[in-house]
């Protein structure tokens, strides 16, 4: 995934003030995911995005950098 989805992952986790291990249980995958996310050591499946747009109240487009 790009950087701006790294970068937005982790600023809507810190707006929320959740830890990675509070937010990987909110969207049921393990902690080590989210860090790997936020790393960009990997990219989410399409499902753990869509459960990411709704927790967050954002658009797919946005978590992934293509609209401000």
């Amino acid at each position: 995934m790009n950087e701006f989805f790294c970068e937005r992952l982790k600023d809507l986790r810190n707006e929320k003030g959740l830890g990675q291990i509070a937010l990987a249980e909110k969207l049921g995958v393990g902690k080590s995911v989210i860090s790997l996310w936020e790393l960009g050591k990997c990219e989410p499946k399409l499902s753990s995005l869509v459960a990411m747009a709704k927790f967050f109240d954002v658009t797919i487009d946005y978590l992934a950098g293509l609209e401000d």
